[in-house]
């Protein structure tokens, strides 16, 4: 009877297990497949958010579609090579997560970082423009000269406006565009006065004066709140770092005891929860450190 049993399991073994590969790929392919439209529109939602980036960093995007298709599958064989050959699911969804979500926040973070820069070079700008307005130029002669003297990257702005300007496009529609590219809300400020001064006329530079000086008050302040967390923000950094020096201390005093957390299971889990928590309490900092002004 035993043998029976035995000789069993021994054909059957062979038959269960393609058989098992077989319903895996036919479940896996028909939830591609039926998940092929929400895919289709997550796809062309990520390219659109990233061309918007590109556009404020004015980046080519004309072969975006090619690299988000090399960034996907690059991705996907980061998740199967750590998966099925170094056997390790957690780290193959963790550092999946990442290199997901890494060129995403770093274009974010650059488009952020310019953004400020026009911000912070937005009020010497309309000063710039006020002085040129009272020495008796006109609307267009003044931006040529914001678009020829003022520093990078804000001339590149005044740059585009001035030369759709000349080829013909309207001035409001060149400026309201310039404001959706740059999401300001002070530029917004700056194009709605030069808009109302094309349309009715009226003292131009004394209102962007007023402008100018409103946006001067609100950089001292925010540079006084960044001033009074910059402490903070380093103590953040150095929150963030802590666990990787002190998993550095632990592998020169235990190093067979820290090596489990890089080959058993178990060990992947706590690793990946270390990383997910550290990485949301520094973004959290980032957050609270940073007020709206």
């Amino acid at each position: 009877m035993a043998g029976t049993n035995k000789s069993m399991e021994t054909t059957g073994s062979p038959i269960l297990y393609p058989l098992g590969c077989l319903l895996i790929g036919a479940a896996v392919g028909t939830l591609a497949w039926s998940a092929q439209g929400d895919f289709s529109g997550w796809l062309s939602y990520l390219e659109r958010d990233l061309a918007d980036k590109l556009r404020r960093l004015r980046a080519p995007t004309h072969n975006l579609h090619r690299y988000v298709v090399i960034w996907l599958s690059a991705t996907a064989a980061n998740f199967a090579i750590f998966w099925l050959v170094l056997e390790s699911p957690v780290f193959a969804l963790l550092l999946s997560v990442f290199l997901l979500c890494g060129p995403w926040y770093l274009l974010r973070r650059m488009a952020q970082r310019r953004r400020q820069k026009i911000e912070d070079q937005l009020a010497d700008a309309m000063v710039m423009l006020a002085n040129a307005v009272r020495a008796g130029l006109s609307l267009a002669q003044s931006m040529d000269v914001l678009a020829a003297q003022c520093p990078s990257p804000i001339n590149h702005e005044f740059r585009q406006i001035v030369g759709e300007y000349n080829m013909g496009k309207p001035l409001e529609q060149t400026l309201q565009e310039a404001r959706t590219r740059l999401r300001s809300e002070n530029f917004a400020l700056f194009a709605a006065a030069m808009m109302a001064s094309h349309e009715s006329g009226g003292r131009l530079n004394e209102i962007v004066e007023r402008i100018a000086l409103a946006v001067l008050e609100m950089q001292r302040l925010e540079r006084k709140v960044q001033a009074e967390t910059a402490q903070a923000r380093k103590s953040a950094v150095y929150m963030a770092i802590a666990p990787v020096m002190i998993l550095l201390v632990y592998y020169f005093v235990d190093q067979e005891s820290t090596m489990r957390l890089f080959t058993e299971p178990m060990g992947h889990l706590i690793l990946a929860a270390a990383v997910v928590l550290d990485v949301v309490a520094y973004l959290w900092a980032r957050v609270l450190l940073s007020p709206d002004i």
